[in-house]
């Protein structure tokens, strides 16, 4: 009985340092954090950010396409994308964020099939998610969502949901990171 004690503890501590030994980059293993810093993009680069005309149904497209200057040189470094976006009615007042209001794509090539499948991610959209900003959305939190790149991504498609009452949605943050994130 003592030595199946004392493998317990012996395993137990194998544990802990294998935990332990998972930090990298200041961030810990449980953030799934490590390697590059995060890369915020800088928006002012960015050709638009917010829709200038009202939706006029559902479904209707903010596409966003993203300068290369405007990226990381080098994707392979991030396993890792979050995106935050603010939604307004028509008449310019801000919604609360939840479910239902937006989703959001990303688009590799802006030549092919930039919505993808309908419900999930496709291949020239190999992002595709509900609920930006909303309790079951994973995009818009400092986690975001796993990604792992087969090239630059050219453009973001932003769409507001059927029956929700988004006439204007704004994109205010776009990060690739490794779980290291941190939102201001």
């Amino acid at each position: 009985m003592k030595k199946l004690g004392v493998v317990l503890a012996i395993l137990a501590i194998v544990a802990l340092v294998g935990c332990g030994s998972g930090t990298t980059g200041g961030a810990t293993a449980s953030g799934g954090g490590g390697g590059e810093a995060p890369f915020k993009v800088d928006l002012t680069k960015l050709p638009k950010v917010k829709n200038e005309k009202a939706f006029s149904k559902a479904w209707d497209d903010l596409l966003i396409e993203l300068p290369a200057s405007a990226l990381p040189s080098d994707f392979s470094k991030y396993t890792r994308f979050t995106v935050t976006a603010k939604y307004y009615n028509a008449a310019g007042v801000e919604i609360e964020q939840g479910d239902s209001n937006c989703m959001v794509s990303m688009i590799y090539d802006l030549k092919g099939d930039i919505r993808g499948p309908a419900n999930g991610p496709g291949a020239n959209t190999p992002v595709k998610e509900f609920n930006v900003g909303g309790f079951s959305g994973l995009i818009h939190k400092d986690r975001g969502i796993r990604i792992t790149f087969s090239q630059a991504p050219q453009a973001i498609l932003f769409q507001n949901n059927s029956g929700s009452a988004v006439a204007f949605i704004e994109l205010t943050s776009i990060v690739f990171h490794n779980g290291n994130y941190k939102s201001e």
